[in-house]
């Protein structure tokens, strides 16, 4: 099976504020990226969570807005999966030097994991993401900066390890956000970013393959729209997510308990279901390659760390970000998924997965309007 490579540098998540902040006139100030859009003085980044470009692609009746003027899909970063991907967004920067490498990612020096979406209040997220976030430079730049999110999230570890340095907005309802993109676009030049979750959410809870998700789906389109129409013209609106989505069945799930080879050499499983990171007693890191992919065969790549490096997974990886990453990455297959009724018995309940390098997972629309 052909996995997607990411393209960090050029048409990634990673690359739109870069590309944002030169059509705002201030080339050079983020990294460079291929990837251009069209000069403004105002841009709006809605970042729909859980949409995918294929299943964009597969529903036009659902999302006629979006799906009438969807081209080219962008990657995401690895592994596929939300608190990865914002924070590549947020920063500019690849997984590799943000270095939230993951859903769940083993703090060093400890036997510990840091859940990255709910954070610890031991792990100070400007020590674990230390660079200057996109949001930072613009700001320093002139260029008013307005994150528009659920209140919840003003504040917390994954919010201030990737979107630290902007305005901070509270929404929690969809006629607020609108209100409070109306307000910041006032100001020129201004980037504003608007998160809505609620597609990934029922994704997760229903799968992709569902009269529900294709309902939220419906809904989320005629949001885009009327943010769209209720925008001035001049204003820039970019559509873009943070990962697709697969299902899997039950019959596609693999629980490390019952497994008991896949323990052998391992002290710490992370990462997610369809992406996991292995933490390896000393020495054990060949042994338990070979364990993964012998129970695993097709239904699974498994790696080295600094294999996976070399094929690029990570982007550039800085040597504080290395001891995140598991000395073993396992990237599923098709729809299969490592569950750990032991570790993660949450994820069992969840139907729609992601995390991987599947197309359904890793190419993402990036569509302007």
């Amino acid at each position: 099976m052909t996995l997607v490579q990411p393209a960090y540098g050029g048409r990634s998540l990673a690359d739109v504020l870069p590309a944002v902040a030169r059509a705002l006139g201030h080339d050079g100030l983020l990294p460079a990226t291929t990837l251009e859009l069209p000069a403004a003085e105002a841009y709006v980044v809605l970042l729909i969570d859980g949409l995918g470009h294929e299943q964009l692609a597969a529903h036009p009746h659902d999302a006629p807005f979006l799906h009438e003027r969807l081209g080219d899909p962008a990657t995401v970063g690895v592994p596929s999966t939300t608190a990865t991907s914002l924070t590549s967004f947020g920063t500019a920067l690849p997984p590799g030097a943000h270095g939230v490498v993951g859903f769940t990612s083993r703090i060093p020096g400890t036997q510990d994991l840091l859940n990255a979406l709910y954070w610890s209040k031991d792990v100070d997220a400007r020590a674990w993401q230390p660079h200057p976030t996109a949001f930072d430079r613009l700001e320093a730049a002139g260029v008013r900066t307005t994150v528009v999110n659920k209140r919840a999230f003003e504040g917390s570890g994954l919010t201030v390890a990737g979107f630290r340095g902007a305005g901070f907005v509270g929404a929690d309802r969809v006629g607020e956000s609108l209100a409070g993109a109306l307000e910041a676009v006032t100001t020129t030049p201004s980037l504003t970013y608007l998160y809505d979750g609620d597609l990934d959410w029922t994704g997760h809870r229903y799968g992709i393959d569902s009269v529900q998700w294709r309902a939220q789906l419906s809904m989320t389109d005629a949001e885009a729209e009327h943010l769209r129409d209720s925008l001035p013209d001049e204003v820039r609106v970019v559509v873009v997510a943070d990962h697709g989505m697969v299902d899997s069945p039950p019959d596609r799930r693999i629980d490390v308990a019952e497994h008991p080879e896949l323990g052998d050499g391992v002290f710490l499983l992370g990462g997610e279901a369809r992406f996991r990171h292995l933490y390896c007693r000393s020495g054990a890191d060949g042994d338990v390659r070979a364990a993964w992919r012998g129970t695993l065969g097709d239904r699974a790549e498994v790696l080295l760390r600094d294999e996976a490096i070399a094929r690029g997974w990570f982007g550039e990886v800085e040597d504080r970000v290395r001891p995140r990453l598991g000395d073993v990455v396992v990237a599923a297959l098709d729809d299969w998924s490592l569950m750990s009724s032991e570790a993660f018995a949450y994820e069992m309940t969840l139907v729609g997965l992601h995390g991987s390098l599947t197309s359904a997972e890793m190419l993402v629309p990036l569509i302007v309007l």
